[in-house]
C-alpha cells in the first residue's frame, strides 16, 4: 500500500493540512500550534510536504520522529501548484500537490547543530551591517564640522579617537558622536567573539579541517559550506552543485539556440558572496602582486577581472564538492 500524502502550511500560531485520507476522503483542516503533532500523531507514516519557510527545519525534525517523511521544497518551486488567490488551504493543497510531483526538488533537512551554525554566521553579518551603519553615521557628522577621513574601518578608528579631543566638536554634539562611538566599539567586540567561536568550529570540524586545504577557502566560507550542505551526495557532481549556488551562466535559449548571460545568482546568497570575495582577492594576488598561478594568469588574459572571479569562484566551488564527496583533503596539482 503506498504511503499517503499530505500537505502543511506553518506558521507562528495556525497551521493548515490538506490531504487525502485512507477512505479517499480530502482532509482540510486548520490547527493551532499545540495540536499539531496530535494531529500527526495518530496516522500511519504518511508523505508529508512543507514550504522550505521560517521554522519548517524544526517541524520536519518533529515529524521524522513521529516516524513520517517530511520533504521541504523551495517556496518559489510551489507556488507554481496555487490554483486560486493564495491563503493558508490553498498554499496546503499546493504543497500536497507539489509533493507529489516526480520532477520536483527538495531541500534536506538540517540538523539543530547546522542551523546553529548558520545562526552564528547571520548573526556576525548583521552586526557587520550595524557596524557599517553606525560608521557612516559618524563619519558624516564629523563631515558637518570639517573632519573626515579616507575610507576604511582602520580610518574610521581615527575619527573615534578625535571625538573627545577635537576642539571643532560642540560639547552639545560631543555626547551624542560619544554614543556612537561606544556603539561601534562594543559591536566590535561582538564581531571578535563571532570570529573567534567560527574559528574554533572550522578547527573542530572534519569536514571543515579538510576544506581548509582548499586554496581560497577560509574558516568562514568552510564552516558555511558544511553546514549549509550537509550530504554532499545530493549533488550529482560539481557541475551540478556550482549551478546550485548560482555560479553557472544563466540560460534563455529557444529553437536550438543557445544564449548565455550572466551568472544565475540561485541559490545560497551568503555562499556564492564568500566564495566570490575569496576568489578576488586571490585574482588581485596575481594581477597586482605578480603571484604565481598560471591558470588565473591565462584567464585574466583573455577576460576581465570580474570574470575570471566568478570562473574562480565557480571552480573553488566544484573542488569543495569534491573534497566533501570524497573526504580527502586537497592536492596541489604537479
Amino acid at each position: 500500500m503506498s504511503m499517503s500524502v499530505y500537505g502543511l502550511d506553518i506558521s507562528k500560531s495556525w497551521f493548515q493540512v490538506h490531504g487525502v485520507d485512507d477512505d479517499g476522503l480530502i482532509v482540510r483542516k486548520k490547527l493551532a500550534r499545540g495540536k499539531i503533532l496530535n494531529f500527526f500523531r495518530r496516522l500511519a507514516p504518511c508523505t508529508i510536504g512543507l514550504e522550505a519557510c521560517g521554522s519548517a527545519h524544526h517541524w520536519a525534525r518533529e515529524l521524522a520522529l513521529l516516524g513520517h517523511q517530511p520533504r521541504l521544497m523551495p517556496a518559489r518551486y510551489v507556488r507554481a501548484y496555487l490554483k486560486t488567490n493564495k491563503h493558508d488551504a490553498a498554499d496546503a493543497e499546493a504543497c500536497w500537490e507539489a509533493v507529489q510531483r516526480p520532477g520536483m526538488r527538495f531541500v534536506p533537512v538540517k540538523s539543530t547543530e547546522q542551523q546553529g551554525t548558520l545562526m552564528l554566521h547571520r548573526a556576525r553579518d548583521l552586526l557587520t551591517r550595524q557596524r557599517t551603519g553606525a560608521v557612516n553615521a559618524l563619519r558624516g557628522h564629523l563631515a558637518e564640522f570639517g573632519i573626515v577621513a579616507p575610507k576604511g574601518i582602520a580610518r574610521a578608528r581615527e575619527l573615534m579617537e578625535l571625538v573627545a579631543t577635537d576642539d571643532r566638536i560642540p560639547e552639545c554634539a560631543r555626547g551624542a558622536l560619544s554614543m556612537l562611538v561606544d556603539q561601534i566599539r562594543d559591536t566590535e567586540a561582538r564581531i571578535g567573539d563571532s570570529d573567534r567561536a567560527i574559528m574554533t568550529l572550522a578547527k573542530e570540524d572534519d569536514v571543515c579541517r579538510r576544506l581548509l586545504t582548499v586554496p581560497g577557502i577560509g574558516p568562514f566560507t568552510a564552516t558555511v559550506l558544511a553546514a549549509t550542505v550537509g550530504d554532499p551526495n545530493q549533488f550529482r557532481s560539481g557541475r551540478h552543485f556550482a549551478a546550485w549556488l548560482g555560479l553557472v551562466p544563466k540560460q534563455h535559449s529557444t529553437g536550438g539556440r543557445e544564449r548565455l548571460g550572466g551568472i544565475s545568482k540561485r541559490g545560497d546568497a551568503y555562499i556564492r558572496k564568500m566564495l566570490i570575495h575569496g576568489a578576488r582577492a586571490a585574482v588581485h594576488r596575481v594581477r597586482s602582486h605578480q603571484v604565481s598561478n598560471s591558470w588565473i594568469a591565462g584567464l585574466l588574459a583573455r577576460r576581465p577581472f570580474n570574470v575570471a572571479t566568478v570562473a574562480l569562484a565557480n571552480k573553488v566551488a566544484r573542488i569543495a564538492w569534491a573534497i566533501m564527496a570524497s573526504g580527502k583533503e586537497y592536492r596541489v596539482p604537479a
